[in-house]
């Protein structure tokens, strides 16, 4: 008898307890691979965008929710936008404890012949930013250009030319994702913002906007000097400054940062549940495998098989049904997750940012060393416990 084909004969012969053991692996691997992968996502999200936003304090006029809600533009990336004057900017530079002010200027292009895409256009002003420019850096060495813009989502290759209200601008970088409405957006200096929305207002799709362009800003980005409480810092702007509302950053994401939190902390729970009852089910089930074969490793026995044999020939079985059930579940993980990861983010209404190829390759990893090893260590368990009892004895019983 040929003990290496003995295992893949066995399997063969038994195909229905062989399909029922690969598809209990295969899904066990697909739910903790899958459930790991979206668990990560949802924390690369949360981390990318506080990092992104990089201010303790938003300041946009007191009308802007009327308008479009500014979390929803920067979390869902819905087009729209709103104006103040900029003097707003200049009375809060001096409220005690600002360290740094930015401003931004917003504008949403349109679906029509005018425009290449309806996003969400956000200028800023090179010498004060602290917030794009940053990230901008990491893509985009050079300082940007009058008509240069730079994007991420959008449908477009560096080189390309995209129109916004009959004005070409030139695409010079694309930034990496960050799993939320940032995504959508294009970001230009001021200088071309103020141009679109000047090109906007002529053609009369701009109606919030009036006035002098230059005097118009949309939103104030701040950084509080180290010491000073910055919830303080934000009562003393909605206090000093009229017509405006400032909001801790902190606070704008606490909805999401909270709901985040609340299920990034159940769903760890829950799949390090499910990771040990992945083991535990894959161990019982494997183990009650060899108890139900008990008659036919004892016939082996006496028919001159050692102990040792007797253990590979069911760790070849079991690593088969591990191996190839396993990385069946790992691969759907990867074919769902991925794919959908848009959709996973528009159901959750959360920041969903894949791992890189490294953090998803640990994670299959981890996915298929628990599977891998459940079912061995199970059966070498029962192996180790059947050689204790005469083989002569288990052939014995039920006759």
């Amino acid at each position: 008898m040929d003990l290496n084909r003995l295992p893949w004969m066995n399997l063969s012969r038994r195909p229905l307890r062989t399909a029922a053991l690969l598809v209990l692996t295969f899904f066990l691997s697909f739910v903790i691979f899958a459930g790991s992968m979206t668990v990560v996502s949802l924390q690369n999200g949360l981390e990318t965008l506080e990092n992104r936003l990089g201010a303790d304090i938003i300041v946009v006029p007191n009308t802007a929710k009327r308008k479009v809600d500014p979390k929803t533009m920067i979390l869902d990336g819905t087009p729209g936008y709103f104006y103040m004057e900029r003097e707003k900017m200049v009375l809060i530079s001096h409220i005690e404890g600002v360290e740094k002010v930015s401003p931004q200027i917003f504008l949403a292009s349109l679906s029509a012949s005018c425009c290449s895409v309806p996003v969400q256009i956000i200028g800023f002003e090179p010498e004060t930013d602290f917030i794009i420019q940053p990230w901008i850096r990491e893509s985009y060495g050079r300082e940007l250009a009058h008509g240069d813009v730079v994007v991420s989502a959008v449908n477009a290759d560096v080189g390309d030319t995209i129109r916004f209200y009959n004005k070409d601008c030139r695409i010079v970088a694309k930034l990496a994702a960050t799993g939320t409405g940032l995504d959508t957006a294009v970001y230009t200096k001021a200088e071309t913002i103020r141009t679109l929305i000047e090109a906007s207002s002529k053609m009369g799709l701009n109606p919030l906007f009036e006035g002098d362009v230059e005097n118009v800003i949309s939103s104030v980005y701040i950084k509080v000097k180290d010491g000073y409480d910055i919830k303080k810092v934000t009562e003393n702007i909605n206090l000093r400054v009229r017509r405006v509302k400032a909001v801790q950053m902190k606070d704008m994401l606490s909805e999401i940062a909270g709901s985040l939190s609340g299920i990034s902390k159940t769903i760890t729970l829950l799949f390090a549940a499910v990771w040990v009852m992945v083991f535990i089910v894959l161990a019982v089930s494997f183990s009650v495998l060899v108890g139900e074969r008990k008659k036919e490793f004892a016939l082996l026995r006496v028919m001159g098989t050692s102990r040792r044999k007797l253990a590979g020939i069911l760790l070849k079985e079991t690593l088969i049904l591990s191996v190839s059930g396993g990385a069946a579940g790992v691969f759907m993980g990867l074919l769902v997750v991925i794919p959908f990861s848009g959709l996973i983010e528009t159901g959750l209404k959360l920041p969903f940012l894949l791992p890189g190829i490294r953090e998803t390759g640990w994670l299959a990893f981890a996915a298929m060393a628990v599977i891998c090893l459940a079912g061995p260590a199970a059966s070498a368990y029962a192996v180790l416990c059947l050689s204790r009892v005469d083989p002569a004895t288990i052939l014995r019983e039920g006759e």
